[in-house]
């Protein structure tokens, strides 16, 4: 009922998990992933604890295979399950059941030298999502991880993913100091539950992940001098705020502004924003 890759980033930081199905809320029970630990997709009649059960096994030190074998070896109902997992190394492992509605297959491998990625899927419309899935991830190379998992999540879909239709898809990423503030490991987390397009609203959720909760780069950044933050506190006044950083607290831009009462840079992206008198939308 579902498609899925689990991946290392090819310069060992992230880990994440992609996923769409033909099922509500498929993000509720597929994914989990764990900074410095690896990642696990858990899919056709999911056993939804082999996400925590994956994930303390390779927290204890055991590879992506090792982990994988302890799940199906403990389950009765192993030949109907289908995992994917990838550990700390970069090293993945996949399992399709033998009782799993058909399509149903998948394939693991490496990526550069720290990378890897597990790839799966059932009852898609054939072998050719998983290798689209595969030739996505693989050439996308160099790209930010979250960005090289939607597209192999884009590929299988074009290439006729779920058999049964669209409804639902998610994308998690987690990488050491990523989350909100720098206070979790989360890079992104995002649900599409109910959608008659999941994995496009899926790419336009990437487009505000990144505008309001990933931090911005030294590149992005544009130094506020004396002028520019008379400018912004002037176009902060005439949005109805006290002052820039008030502003910048109602429309959720801490992420991408120097934090104190009188910022160091501001965010390229939120410059244009407030300069256009427009709320945030990606662009």
């Amino acid at each position: 009922m579902t498609f899925s890759i689990v991946a290392r980033s090819d310069d060992g930081e992230s880990w994440g998990v992609a996923v769409a199905s033909k099922f509500l809320a498929v993000g509720s029970a597929v994914p989990a992933a764990a900074a410095g630990v690896g990642a696990v997709a858990t899919q056709a009649d999911a056993n939804v604890s082999f996400k925590y059960l994956a994930l303390a096994h390779l927290d204890d030190g055991a590879t992506a295979q090792v982990a994988l074998d302890r799940l199906v070896e403990d389950d009765e109902g192993r030949e109907h399950r289908q995992v994917g997992v990838v550990d700390s190394d970069g090293n993945a492992a996949t399992h399709t059941g033998r009782e799993c509605y058909a399509w149903a297959g998948g394939t693991a491998g490496r990526s550069g030298e720290q990378g890897g990625y597990a790839i799966q899927g059932n009852i898609l419309t054939g072998p050719e999502v998983v290798d689209a899935m595969e030739a996505a991830w693989l050439g996308s190379a160099g790209q930010p991880v979250a960005r090289r998992l939607l597209a192999a999540l884009a590929a299988g879909d074009e290439a006729g993913g779920d058999s049964r239709g669209r409804q639902s898809a998610a994308l998690l990423v987690v990488r050491d100091g990523a989350g909100y503030g720098g206070l979790d490991d989360v890079a992104v987390d995002l649900r599409v539950d109910d959608h008659t397009a999941p994995v496009t609203e899926l790419a336009r959720l990437l487009d505000l992940n990144d505008l309001y909760l990933t931090a911005s780069t030294p590149e992005e950044q544009v130094p506020v001098d004396d002028d520019l933050m008379a400018e912004l506190d002037g176009l902060a006044r005439a949005a109805g705020r006290d002052d820039f950083m008030a502003w910048v607290g109602a429309e959720n831009h801490e992420m991408r502004v120097d934090r104190g009462p009188r910022p160091g840079w501001i965010d390229r992206r939120v410059l244009a924003i407030i300069r256009e008198g427009r709320p945030g939308d990606g662009a």
